[in-house]
């Protein structure tokens, strides 16, 4: 009943807002759902899936990324990178408004100053943004302060680093990286979260939360597609909050939804075959495509001896890490667990779809049971014996995968003792070092595989950073610096791939697979395209 209330408000709201047309008809509205809700709509709190998703049809920045996560213009034109690496000189179009407001006493053009301002915003720790560790690499004075951000006149934007940082350019796609006018966050300051106004291909309407968020097009945006007819070509965007995955799903199958992303345990054997294929009730009803999502799930180890909690545990043995990573068989683990979605863990830390991925050129890890029994053998515990239990710490969600693990290690001798924790406990929990054996993911914050290989950077170890298992190799310092320092894409991948082989060779993870983006959606839509961030761009897509 509550889902059928909420819909009825949806199509009111809906209603309400067209100032000459009271239904559906006549306009084309784009329907989805966002099970977990929308906690703010400022591009400076945009720190979970959900609220990305809402400020990318509401915000824009100087960068997009197109579907293959190639860098493309944006509200800037075209710019120059200097030769250290370390100025970036941006040219804005001339033609780019804010969002129509009462605020402002005539059309707001977007200038060089604005990106000023929205860049020391983000950086400024009094607002406390999620996001302002994009701009880390930024040049400061001696105070720390940020002054790396110039706007040489309206229409030049340079921005200087402290030091070269190759994926920089990638990061500023990012939603924290969208320009916002002064006048409207200094008038509502924290409830600019309710009250956006950017540039993008959609305007905020309504909001009513958990209940429906409603866009509008925006008449005056200045993307034109290839044949110069402007963007976007819906009229509205229109989002649910129905907490309830199934739930949300049975309305997809209505026809009340037009996109369903993700694959949940509660209908994941209702709609797909364990290889994955869509089962044959479903031929014909709607669209489906799946496309790699730059996601990492792994288990990790703490491999520092010199913590209490690693006194005399056989984790700091590489060859029970590498045992471990022998010991069971991922492919099936997909095919029964994950119905498909999603490829087996066997190349390394960098996952299938980042640009410079190579299969070939990385030795990660696969089902070998034989020699999995021959490394506890040489570390001394033939069959297992006198092995003590490992304990392997993970949530709820994960449960199964970790069954499913601990199942296949016991056959080969090792004994794996699962602990279950909530979500929250257990992030705090690896971030403390308090787990020895832990689940994790990783899912990219940019589209270079830095991203994945910072997580074993020696600099970078928890709790001040993302080295969550302390692993420390000078080899791979080394490569990761120089790596920094190369601007060359395919020497730069190059040294990525010897960093990840590294990695895979020391064992300070057990990746378990390479995530993969599933999309339901109407045979009425057309344009949606995927990428490996799973972003929902809505500026192309047309109801037919």
């Amino acid at each position: 009943m509550r889902q059928l209330f909420t819909l009825f408000l949806l199509s009111m709201l809906l209603f309400s807002c067209h100032e000459k047309k009271d239904s559906y008809g006549g306009k084309k509205v784009f329907r989805y759902n966002e099970s977990s809700g929308i906690t703010s709509l400022d591009p400076a709190f945009a720190n979970n899936q959900a609220n990305i998703w809402a400020c990318n049809h509401l915000f824009n920045g100087l960068v997009q990324l197109d579907e293959k996560l190639h860098v493309l213009p944006c509200i800037a034109s075209s710019w120059e990178v200097s030769d250290d690496a370390m100025t970036y000189t941006f040219h804005l179009r001339n033609e780019v408004t804010f969002h129509q407001d009462p605020l402002f006493t005539t059309t707001r053009k977007v200038i060089a100053a604005d990106f000023l301002y929205s860049f020391n915003r983000i950086a400024d720790k009094k607002v406390a943004s999620s996001g302002a560790w994009i701009f880390n690499s930024i040049k400061k004075n001696e105070s720390g302060e940020v002054i790396g951000f110039i706007n040489q006149n309206d229409s030049t934007f340079i921005i200087l680093l402290d030091h070269p940082f190759p994926p920089f350019l990638g990061l500023l796609a990012s939603s924290y990286a969208a320009v916002v006018p002064h006048e409207i966050v200094d008038h509502y300051g924290k409830d600019f979260r309710n009250h956006p106004i950017g540039t993008g291909p959609f305007l905020f309407s309504r909001w009513i939360e958990r209940i429906a968020l409603i866009l509008h097009k925006n008449p005056n945006y200045f993307e034109l597609d290839k044949n110069g007819k402007r963007l976007p070509y819906l009229d509205a965007i229109m989002i649910s909050f129905i907490s309830d995955k199934q739930s949300a799903f049975l309305e997809f199958l209505k026809g009340k939804l037009d996109l369903v992303s993700g694959l949940d345990a509660s209908y994941k054997d209702d709609l797909l075959t364990p290889n994955g294929k869509l089962r044959s009730k479903y031929m014909g009803r709607f669209q489906m495509e799946t496309a790699p999502y730059l996601n990492t799930e792994y288990l990790g180890m703490l491999v520092d001896s010199n913590l209490t909690l690693m006194k005399g545990n056989p984790l700091n043995d590489v060859r029970i890490r590498q045992a471990i990573n022998m010991g069971f068989d991922r492919a099936k683990m997909i095919t029964y667990l994950r119905n498909g979605m999603a490829t087996p863990g066997e190349a390394g830390m960098i996952p299938l779809g980042i640009p410079g991925f190579d299969s070939l050129s990385t030795t990660g890890y696969r089902y070998d049971p034989k020699k999995a029994a021959q490394l506890l053998a040489d570390a001394g515990y033939p069959n297992g014996k006198g092995l003590p239990p490992i304990l392997m710490s993970t949530t709820n969600s994960y449960q199964d995968l970790c069954e499913y693990i601990q199942g296949q290690l016991a056959e080969i001798g090792i004994t794996i003792k699962l602990e279950i924790n909530q979500a929250g406990q257990h992030r705090q929990m690896v971030s403390k070092q308090q787990l020895s054996f832990f689940r994790g993911s990783w899912i990219a914050d940019y589209a270079d595989a830095e991203n994945y290989l910072a997580l074993f950077y020696s600099k970078n170890k928890a709790p001040n950073g993302p080295n969550y298992t302390h692993y420390f190799n000078l080899q791979f310092d080394k490569m990761y610096e120089q790596s920094m320092l190369t601007s060359n894409d395919t020497l730069r991948w190059k040294l990525y791939r010897d960093m990840d082989n590294l990695v895979m060779k020391d064992a300070p993870v057990v990746v378990l697979y390479y995530d993969r983006v599933l999309r339901l959606f109407g045979n009425n839509v057309h344009g949606l395209k995927m990428n490996p961030l799973n972003l929902v761009t809505l500026k192309e897509v047309e109801m037919k």
